[in-house]
């Protein structure tokens, strides 16, 4: 066992799907008291099992606590929201009667207004985070990590502490006051890759093989870059360098997109290249690559 931050944090995971699994192991395994919240599935196969990640490394359980209730951020130091984009309201109306005062409470999550939303529910400050990570949920408490990992905070008062503690439990961390510029950039990979993932069932490594997606995928770049710069942000001019490279840093993976509609589920399009549409719409800047893909996703949602 990896030696914790003394003292040890008491650390809530609101939505334990790949992301929220991934980084409560870690935290776990590194001596932070942690709790789970999700599905009852997920509640009985942890209390069964502990949690479990499987990787490169091998397969190995933390025992950690489960709940399926909003009172499992009761006493919490950090919680980390970790629910679907469309589920941000709901969330934060789950755990807000349960939060801790002096708690800090970070947002992992795909999108770039969700710290923003969730802190109008919530009523106080919520810390961005960019995530960086494939992962994927093998089954109910059993989380497979197939890549990277690092995560990007934005600076607040207690972000230091937070990326020293996530340091010292193995995840790669690093505090920015310019936070909004890496959670577009982390949108634009989103857009490139998630539809296109999603729409094909096939991983990024072989997606972009296929004839024409790599101009396609340059086409979706350039229009969230133009979106992205309308809204002030910074981006970098090797965006697309960048998005390219994930395909090979990332190769095995399938996108949460991809996942969600194996599974039957709502994706989160509507915040990612949704986000591009609407905001796109709102400066006159024309988005046919990233509409014709949220339009596909959408028809793939409806009748799947």
């Amino acid at each position: 066992m990896s030696p914790a931050v003394s003292p040890a944090m008491a650390v809530a995971v609101v939505g334990a799907g790949a992301v929220g699994c991934y980084y409560g192991f870690l935290l776990a395994r590194a001596g932070h008291a942690v709790t789970l919240i999700g599905r009852p599935a997920l509640v009985e196969a942890v209390e069964k099992d502990g949690l479990v990640l499987e990787s490169a490394a091998g397969t190995t359980s933390v025992p950690v606590r489960a709940t399926d209730t909003g009172a499992g951020v009761s006493g919490a130091d950090l919680v980390l929201v970790c629910v679907k984009s469309g589920d941000t309201e709901a969330a934060g109306a789950m755990i807000a009667p349960h939060l801790d005062p002096a708690a800090t409470v970070l947002s992992l999550q795909n999108g770039v207004d969700n710290a923003e939303r969730l802190a109008a529910v919530l009523g106080r400050p919520v810390v961005p985070v960019a995530v960086y990570v494939a992962t994927a949920m093998a089954g109910p408490g059993h989380v497979r990590h197939n890549g990277r990992g690092d995560l990007i905070l934005g600076a607040s008062e207690t972000s230091g502490r937070v990326a020293a503690a996530f340091a010292a439990a193995g995840i790669p961390t690093t505090v920015s006051e310019t936070a909004v510029d890496a959670l577009w950039a982390k949108l634009i990979i989103n857009c490139a890759y998630n539809a296109l993932s999603a729409l094909t069932q096939l991983p990024y490594g072989r997606l972009v093989e296929g004839e024409g997606v790599a101009a396609v995928i340059a086409d979706v770049v350039q229009e969230c870059a133009r979106v992205a710069e309308a809204e002030g942000v910074s981006v970098s001019p090797g965006i697309l360098d960048d998005v390219m490279a994930l395909s090979a840093a990332m190769a095995g993976q399938r996108s949460s997109t991809a996942q969600d509609l194996a599974r039957g589920r709502p994706s989160e399009i509507d915040h990612l290249n949704g986000t591009i549409l609407r905001r796109g719409a709102a400066h006159g800047i024309p988005t046919p690559a990233n509409r014709l893909l949220h339009a596909l996703v959408k028809l793939a949602e409806r009748w799947d």
